[in-house]
């Protein structure tokens, strides 16, 4: 009975053991099937040996087989500056001490390559043997992407910044300006009637200098805070700059390399070629001080295009064709909180009373202006790069013509309605109104200018109004007036045109125009060139 019963038993055990085995089998079939269909990458290892691999781990460091790592030590497939780290993490693990449940580091790939990979580790005993067990998949595009992010976030900050100083100084300049008209008008009135030998001339035409600075300061404000008046016509970028490399190499002296390199194609754009030229000159003189030593600037034309994916790089570049102005130098650089100020007004790094710190603010509001961007790229060191971007133009035009203002000042008998709320101006616009013949109908505002036009009797030939005013802007008193009077003509005046008022339904782009300070001479040569239907716009003086 004994040895049947140990049969029977036996007989059982062997079959408990087998169902065991089977259930471990299955077991072990279940996890290969896991660790083999996981798309992320799977590494176990023992005492820093490599003893398993995945099928997803071998595709992300492009090897070929599982024997090609197996056996190797993690070093092997860790990048060396992340090596002592990772070891540091699993000898945590082991005894059992705190470690990042998630971690970054860099992977070595088959091919030498580095990527960027994100784990996690775990655990495990079987037997009596210890083993950690890595998941890891790759982040590098998350990684681009989060930078990029940062990028653009840095760059809307930057922008809103930017906006928000321009604002203050177009409306800085847009008040000084105001008080420079009348400061440069009443001192060419006066030189007007001071003879030549009079002691207080010499007072007057230092007021009148003073104004003209202070006025060439106003300008580079507006074109920062991108509210100036610009002239656009269709331009060869190549040209451009080998026309101005005559002038820079008079200015950057010899100790300067000057290198001009052009796109073999023609870069067409639509510009203001004064103020394309103000930007080059500008970067080349920040430039030529950047290179106390003397060294080597480079000025490069060349067209290139943005797609969707290039150009969400940057906030203020549209998909399309560009022509690009590099301006490079080999001088000292810039480290990043300098780069991060550059484009803002008063700042500089020169010394005190060499330089405004209006150039590169200057550069940014033209550029902006144009429809393009501007960037830089700097180290400390190792010299500075300003990369322009402006659209390109398909079509060519003419150039635009100025009148010649070395002849006499003409003037005329007409009834000018002249609205100015700023008193100064107003009077010195009545005043060179009035010496040059016309009949003078003022007011301060373009309410009571629309009440005097009605009580008015005769004719007004000429409306000559300030942009913004109080009760009544200069567009809707132009308006009303030419529902009353349809032959009146208008010339508006301001100290700054802002671009939205001549194109977002605002006032006609051929509109009659002149940009305060303004000259006596300058005004009434615009006065006579309205009222003879000429149309062109004029800058002030």
């Amino acid at each position: 009975m004994k040895s049947v019963l140990d049969k029977k038993w036996v007989s059982a055990t062997d079959r408990q053991e087998s169902g065991i085995q089977k259930q471990l089998r299955e077991s072990q079939d279940w996890l290969q099937a896991i660790f083999e269909a996981s798309r992320d990458g799977i590494m176990v290892e023992e005492e820093e040996r490599i003893v398993y691999v995945n099928p997803a781990y071998l595709k992300l460091l492009g090897y070929d087989s599982a024997e090609e790592l197996i056996g190797k030590h993690l070093s092997f497939v860790i990048a060396p500056e992340d090596n002592t780290r990772m070891l540091e993490y699993g000898k945590r693990r082991m005894k059992g001490e705190p470690a990042p449940p998630l971690y970054e580091f860099k992977a070595r790939r088959q091919d030498k390559t580095l990527i960027e990979l994100e784990g996690s580790i775990s655990t495990a005993w079987a037997g009596n043997q210890f083993y950690i067990v890595s998941m890891v998949r790759d982040i590098g595009e998350r990684k681009k992407a989060e930078q990029a992010l940062r990028e653009r976030e840095e760059q809307l900050r930057q922008s809103q910044k930017m906006e928000a100083v321009g604002k203050l100084a177009g409306g800085v300049a847009h008040d000084f300006n105001n008080l420079l008209t009348a400061i440069m008008g009443y001192s060419e009135l006066l030189l007007s009637s001071i003879p030549p030998h009079n002691p207080l001339r010499g007072d007057v035409e230092e007021i009148k200098r003073a104004g003209n600075r202070a006025a060439e300061l106003t300008r580079q404000l507006l074109a920062f805070s991108r509210k100036q008046l610009l002239q656009p016509q269709i331009l060869d970028l190549n040209e451009v700059v080998l026309d101005m490399g005559k002038m820079l190499r008079r200015l950057i002296g010899a100790d300067i390399e000057l290198v001009t390199l052009h796109d073999p194609d023609r870069s067409l754009i639509k510009g203001d070629r004064g103020q394309i030229e103000q930007v080059i000159l500008n970067l080349s003189l920040n430039a030529r001080d950047a290179m106390t030593q003397g060294g080597k600037l480079t000025l490069k034309t060349a067209n290139v295009e943005f797609d969707e994916s290039s150009a969400r790089r940057y906030l203020t570049i549209k998909p399309g064709r560009y022509a690009m102005l590099s301006v490079t130098d080999t001088g000292c650089g810039m480290d990043t909180e300098t780069q991060s100020h550059i484009f803002e007004p008063f700042y500089t790094t020169k010394k005190q009373g060499e330089g405004t710190g209006l150039g590169l603010s200057m550069v940014y509001g033209i550029i902006e202006q144009s429809g393009g961007s501007v960037r830089v790229e700097s180290e400390l060191f190792r010299g500075t790069t300003f990369k322009i971007y402006l659209p390109q133009a398909v079509s060519v035009s003419k150039p635009v013509m100025y009148r010649d203002e070395g002849i006499e000042t003409p003037g005329g008998s007409e009834t000018i309605l002249l609205a100015e709320d700023e008193g100064v101006v107003r009077n010195l616009a009545y005043q060179i109104l009035s010496r040059n013949g016309y009949r003078v109908l003022e007011a301060p505002n373009g309410t009571d200018a629309l009440r005097t036009a009605i009580q008015h009797l005769g004719p007004i030939q000429l409306l000559v109004t300030d942009l913004v005013m109080p009760l009544m802007g200069g567009r809707d008193l132009a308006k009303r007036l030419r529902s009353l009077r349809p032959k009146t003509k208008v010339l508006y005046m301001s100290g700054y045109p802002d671009d939205s008022m001549f194109l977002n339904g605002g006032l006609d782009p051929c509109a009659s125009f002149i940009q305060k300070p303004f000259s006596p001479d300058s005004f009434a040569r615009k006065v006579r060139e309205v009222l003879d239907g000429e149309k062109a716009v004029a800058r002030g003086q």
